[in-house]
């Protein structure tokens, strides 16, 4: 889901540069890997790194991932609330803490985020103050809802989203960025080479960045 307002408008471009049409369906990633283990027929995969090497390694798809995008996970609150200066760890924990509310995903940040509160040893403490979005529901929507009153989730699902106010992204010494790839069924390269290249060209990196995240 974190790529998929990137993806339809370089798939858009494609399109029209070369008159080859592409067919996107965005679900959550705990879904796609499932769909894609499960046999469904498909040419091209794009999930957290690590999930395509999982894929990968039981022999879902073929050897060779392809890096597309880093993304880092922002931090954001309902608007007009008091936005918590995320200057450093030690800024963000106390943000935590504060929070009588926190939401996050199913995705790769919701699972680094509850690393990182067990590294701090808070894992029990908010427990009962967390929520995780359903699949395939963006956290963002949850804050705007005033459901959560502090949201993480990847910078390109935070961007222009109304009644959301963006904090920032986490501080350097405890960031979150998640690697997005690629991956193919067996002999499925020739068929999508173009769109790879597209996806990775020197024009597509602007676009990436304009959805808030980096060329991998």
């Amino acid at each position: 889901m974190a790529t998929r307002a990137l993806l339809a408008e370089l798939t858009t471009a494609f399109t029209a540069a070369t008159g080859r049409p592409v067919q996107i369906e965005s679900v959550g990633g705990v879904d796609a890997a499932k769909r894609v283990a499960a046999g469904e027929a498909f040419d091209l995969v794009i999930l957290a790194s690590d999930a395509i090497d999982r894929l990968i390694a039981a022999g879902h798809l073929a050897p060779g991932r392809i890096d597309l995008v880093r993304s880092a996970v922002a931090v954001a609150v309902p608007e007009g609330q008091p936005v918590p200066a995320l200057t450093d760890e030690a800024a963000l924990r106390a943000a935590v803490l504060a929070a009588p509310t926190i939401g996050y995903s199913t995705g790769p940040s919701g699972v680094a985020l509850q690393a990182l509160f067990a590294r701090w040893g808070l894992s029990d403490e908010l427990a009962r103050r967390t929520v995780q979005a359903p699949p395939g529901v963006p956290v963002a929507s949850l804050v705007a809802q005033g459901q959560v009153a502090l949201g993480f989730q990847q910078l390109s699902e935070m961007l222009n989203v109304p009644g959301i106010t963006l904090a920032g992204t986490l501080p350097a010494d405890v960031a979150i960025v998640t690697t997005f790839s690629a991956g193919l069924p067996a002999g499925g390269l020739p068929r999508v080479q173009g769109l790879l290249d597209h996806l990775n060209s020197t024009a597509a990196a602007e676009v990436k960045r304009r959805h808030g995240m980096d060329p991998a």
